[in-house]
């Protein structure tokens, strides 16, 4: 048996328990929060025994943390990753995205505890996201990559929260500012030539 086949204790795991566990919670901590999810409903939810549980998270803290650790571990690949897109296209396509609220924040919100694992993560990951953001700033020749990287995130981060709390979507506005941004932090002479309709 592989270490994969076991959990954290050694004990032979079910079939797909840990995956179901794993879709269960992201499920209900995206629906009704982490806080108001029991472990109870989510063993309900996943098929599984509490038993089962546990041989596979030692708790809801691991689980949780688990849970922010599978949902974007390359930072939104699909995005940055794009040969077909410029760096200018990239820091812009970062808004199609949408999500209702996002993950890492919303474990930042319901958990004070800044040492708690989930904190960590979500503190990792919105750093490593602005760096995305800022290298793709580099690379489309801002003048100061770092703050429109930082600016983009902010503004993302805005909507993501703002879109939640009024049950709407606020990405298109979000969009739109984040185009006057990039065209403000990139000089005339790096962005792509655009061709005039004057005769």
């Amino acid at each position: 048996m592989t270490e994969l086949e076991k959990g954290p204790r050694g004990l032979r795991r079910g079939r797909g328990a840990r995956e179901r566990i794993l879709s269960a919670s992201q499920q209900l901590f995206r629906d009704q929060g982490i806080n108001c999810t029991g472990m109870d409903q989510l063993c309900s939810v996943a098929k599984v025994s509490k038993r089962t549980l546990y041989q596979h998270f030692t708790g809801k803290d691991e689980l949780i943390a688990e849970c922010l650790r599978g949902f974007d571990p390359d930072i939104l690949p699909e995005v940055f990753d794009r040969t077909d897109l410029t760096p200018r296209e990239r820091l812009l396509a970062v808004f199609d995205i949408h999500a209702p609220l996002c993950p890492f924040i919303a474990a930042a919100v319901e958990i004070p505890d800044p040492g708690h694992p989930a904190r960590v993560l979500a503190s990792d990951y919105k750093k490593a996201f602005a760096a995305r953001l800022t290298d793709a700033a580099r690379e489309a020749g801002a003048n100061d990559p770092e703050r429109l990287g930082e600016q983009l995130a902010l503004l993302l981060d805005g909507a993501s929260a703002r879109s939640r709390v009024l049950n709407t979507d606020t990405f298109a506005t979000a969009a739109a500012i984040a185009v006057v941004l990039v065209d403000n932090a990139i000089p005339a002479a790096s962005a792509p030539a655009t061709v005039s309709l004057r005769n």
